[in-house]
């Protein structure tokens, strides 16, 4: 049966063979990237949003954050460097301040600006796991303490997620562990799922990114989710399922092709940092 957005609520059950042996539900992961995959851009950029109207981040500090979102926009993927960047950027920010307070602001961020962000279609997919039974984690190159706040506000198990180094409740500036990025993702989940027993032939993973590949790897039930092209690609040559939220939501409300909606999202957003900076400078 379809929903109105075009999404199977089958899918869950029968996405690909799986091994003869059917372990209990509680033993079944499924493990889902946040940024273009859960929620529309990339909640970094959002926290800083919300960071800069606190006056925590400058204007060239939100500007910079601009610039990367607007590739990400554009190209449907994430380039490598900048997010190593961002994310050190971010740290330095809240060298200094206690994870309690960083925590909070988070949260309050979240509720401002991040939740009208979140994709309902791949929500969806991870209420019909919960509803099955199964664990379900987000995997992210985000704070930690962002992506444990957005699992908690949509019902999940808990998050994997880019950790900071805390000496006694305060953020050093430094990385405890390398970004959750990439291969990084996939040994997280390996592990993850050694610690809670779970079967990681009968999981399932979802990303739209091509860095992601070694994750969807990782499971016996890959799908890709508003695919960046290689992923695209990569799926299509895999038989992986593939659900392209962004498409169906700018057509049906919009009528107009989702890349030019996104060129236009990036031009007003470097725009408007633009123009924050001038300010800034006046």
């Amino acid at each position: 049966m379809a929903t109105s957005d075009g999404l199977n609520v089958d899918a869950v059950s029968r996405l690909r063979p799986v091994p003869e042996t059917h372990p209990e539900p509680e033993n079944i992961g499924a493990f889902f990237d946040i940024d273009n995959t859960i929620m529309r851009g990339a909640s970094i950029y959002h926290l800083a949003r919300g960071l800069f109207a606190r006056k925590i981040l400058s204007a060239t500090d939100l500007a910079n954050f601009a610039i990367a979102q607007g590739k990400f926009l554009t190209y449907g993927s994430e380039n490598l460097s900048d997010m190593a960047r961002i994310t050190e950027n971010a740290l330095s920010f809240v060298t200094g301040r206690s994870v309690a307070e960083v925590t909070d602001l988070s949260e309050e961020i979240f509720d401002e600006i991040m939740a009208d962000k979140i994709w309902p279609g791949t929500v969806q997919l991870a209420h019909m796991h919960r509803a099955a039974g199964h664990q379900v984690w987000l995997v992210s190159a985000a704070p930690i303490e962002l992506a444990n706040i957005i699992a908690t506000k949509l019902g999940l198990s808990g998050a994997i997620a880019t950790v900071s180094e805390i000496e006694n409740g305060i953020y050093t500036g430094k990385l405890k562990n390398p970004p959750m990025h990439g291969e990084q993702k996939a040994l997280a989940v390996t592990r993850l799922a050694k610690e809670n027993d779970i079967n990681l032939d009968h999981s399932f993973a979802y990303s739209d990114s091509s860095n992601d590949i070694p994750l969807l790897n990782s499971v016996g039930n890959p799908t890709a989710i508003n695919p960046d092209s290689a992923l695209r690609n990569h799926a299509t040559a895999n038989n992986w399922p593939v659900h392209d939220f962004r498409r169906q939501r700018l057509v049906k409300r919009y009528g107009i092709p989702a890349g030019a909606t996104a060129i236009a999202l990036v031009g007003a957003g470097a725009g408007l940092a633009i123009a924050a900076t001038r300010r800034s400078r006046a």
